[in-house]
């Protein structure tokens, strides 16, 4: 993640990979008190549209923590928010919205395909 706490770590970087191997298509990860979506990636972090999309989503409870230099591949970045991450999932696609705040607004959407 950019995260300015946790940030990203290469230890993972097998993982990853694997999770690309196995033709994964999106990945959920928290622990950085933030919310970050990033496009589709390669096993190496570069945008790939064809690779796996990763959302981190670590928006309940603790404090936030603020955002470095963004990497390659973030789309959106949210701090400071309470929220939770809604998915839709669906034969061949699936659909994210993150809702937070006292008004409980919509702070990012979309929707994306899958590889089969």
């Amino acid at each position: 993640s950019s995260g300015s706490r946790h940030g990203s770590d290469s230890d993972v970087a097998p993982l990853f990979e694997a999770v690309a191997a196995a033709g994964i298509d999106l990945v959920l990860n928290g622990h950085e008190h933030s919310y970050e979506r990033f496009g589709r990636l390669a096993p190496d972090g570069r945008p790939d549209p064809a690779g796996v999309r990763e959302i981190v989503v670590g928006t309940g409870g603790a404090e936030a923590y603020g955002f470095g230099t963004p990497l390659a591949g973030s789309e959106t970045r949210v701090t400071g928010v309470p929220a939770v991450l809604v998915l839709e999932l669906a034969p061949g696609a699936y659909r994210w919205r993150l809702v937070g705040g006292e008004d409980a607004r919509t702070l990012d959407e979309g929707s994306d395909w899958c590889h089969s």
